[in-house]
């Protein structure tokens, strides 16, 4: 138990924090997601070098 009380502008940075905190997140799970499905599909193969005569 604390004993002076939060003030209203620490609430107010807390809430804007946790908000760009969940965005951030989100925006790692889709590239995280992009990345798999990518991967998985085959569409990550280097190209190939083609061969000189």
């Amino acid at each position: 138990m604390s004993l002076r009380q939060t003030h209203e502008l620490h609430k107010r940075r807390y809430g804007r924090n946790l908000g760009v905190a969940l965005t951030l997140a989100a925006f790692i799970v889709i590239i995280f997601g992009l990345t798999v499905v990518k991967v998985t599909r085959g569409d990550f193969e280097p190209p190939r070098g083609e061969v000189q005569n």
